[in-house]
C-alpha cells in the first residue's frame, strides 16, 4: 500500500530587481515547494485529477513575485504556502524553502553603487514554512556562514584506545561552517530584524567562547540565542569541524610554535545537536 508521499517543485531560481528612484534593490532567491496529502489515485491508478502540475507551481512563484514582491523571505514564503494549500483541495499540507545569496552594493566614487553588486561570500539565509489544514510553523536560519578563531580554542582530556593517534592541545586553530536552523514562536515577528539580531548572537559566542570542543561552543551558540531571544523556541546547529592541522617542519631542520598549518577539506568531523526551551 501507498504510505507517505510528496510532490512538488525544486531549484526554481528567482532573481528579482526593485528598481527605485535613486538605486536598484536585487534579490537572489532558490524556491522548494512541496505538497502532501491525497495524491494516492496519482499514484496507484494514474489519476492526475487532483495533482497541481509543478510547472504551475513554478509559475506562481514568479507571479506571485511580480505581483506583490518579496519582501522578508518568511513572508514570501507564508504567502506561497498559503497559495498553494488554497489551490490544491487534496493537499494537507504545504512546505515553502527559500533559500536567499546575498548580493552586496560594489562602491563607488559616491559612496554605494546603485547598480552594481558583488555576491558576499558563501553564506546564506533559509526559511522552511509548513502550512496544515490546522496552522503553521516557520523555521529559519543560515548554511555556510564560515567562521574562524586562532585561539582560546583547544581539545584535549578526550577517550582513547588503540587506533586513536591525535595529540592533546590547548592551542588550535578552530574553523567551521555554521548552518543554523531555528522554529519560531507563534506570533507577531519581525522576521528580517530577528534574524539579523539571532546572527549578531551566534557571533558574538563564537568569538568570546573559550572553548574545549566544538561540542562546547555550538551548546553555548545555542544557549546564548534561546537566552537572548524569547522569540525561538528551538534551534538545531551542525559545525563542521574543518580541520587545521599543524604542519611538521622537522625535516627541514626548522620548528613550528602553532604557525603554519595545512587546512584540509576531508574528512572532517561533524557535530551537530538541537536545543530547545526546558518546561
Amino acid at each position: 500500500m501507498l504510505a507517505e508521499n510528496s510532490y512538488g517543485k525544486s531549484g526554481i531560481r528567482l532573481v528579482h530587481r526593485r528598481r527605485r528612484s535613486d538605486r536598484h534593490e536585487i534579490r537572489d532567491l532558490t524556491v522548494a515547494v512541496a505538497l502532501e496529502g491525497d495524491f494516492e489515485a496519482a499514484h496507484v491508478e494514474g489519476d492526475n485529477s487532483v495533482i497541481l502540475p509543478t510547472d504551475t507551481m513554478k509559475n506562481t512563484v514568479y507571479a506571485l513575485a511580480r505581483t506583490r514582491g518579496i519582501g522578508a523571505i518568511e513572508t514570501f514564503a507564508l504567502a506561497l504556502a498559503d497559495h498553494f494549500l488554497g489551490a490544491s483541495a487534496a493537499a494537507s499540507a504545504a512546505r515553502v524553502s527559500i533559500t536567499e545569496r546575498p548580493w552586496s552594493r560594489l562602491p563607488s566614487g559616491s559612496g554605494e553603487h546603485p547598480s552594481a553588486f558583488a555576491l558576499s561570500g558563501a553564506e546564506r539565509r533559509v526559511v522552511r514554512v509548513e502550512r496544515t489544514r490546522s496552522g503553521v510553523s516557520v523555521r529559519a536560519g543560515l548554511e555556510d556562514l564560515t567562521l574562524l578563531k586562532s585561539g582560546s580554542s583547544g581539545f584535549s582530556g578526550f577517550l582513547r584506545d588503540a587506533y586513536t593517534t591525535l595529540r592533546e592541545t590547548d592551542d588550535r586553530i578552530m574553523a567551521t561552517a555554521v548552518r543554523a536552523l531555528w522554529s519560531y514562536a507563534p506570533g507577531e515577528i519581525s522576521w528580517e530584524p530577528v534574524s539579523r539580531a539571532i546572527r549578531s548572537t551566534l557571533l558574538e559566542t563564537f568569538a568570546d567562547h573559550v572553548s574545549a570542543s566544538v561540542q562546547h561552543t555550538l551548546h553555548a551558540m545555542g544557549e546564548a540565542v534561546l537566552d537572548a531571544h524569547s522569540e525561538v523556541t528551538k534551534i538545531r546547529l551542525s559545525m563542521p569541524n574543518k580541520h587545521h592541522l599543524l604542519v611538521d617542519l622537522s625535516p627541514f631542520g626548522l620548528d613550528n610554535p602553532g604557525e603554519v598549518f595545512v587546512a584540509t577539506e576531508e574528512p572532517y568531523g561533524l557535530i551537530e545537536a538541537t536545543m530547545k526551551r526546558g518546561r
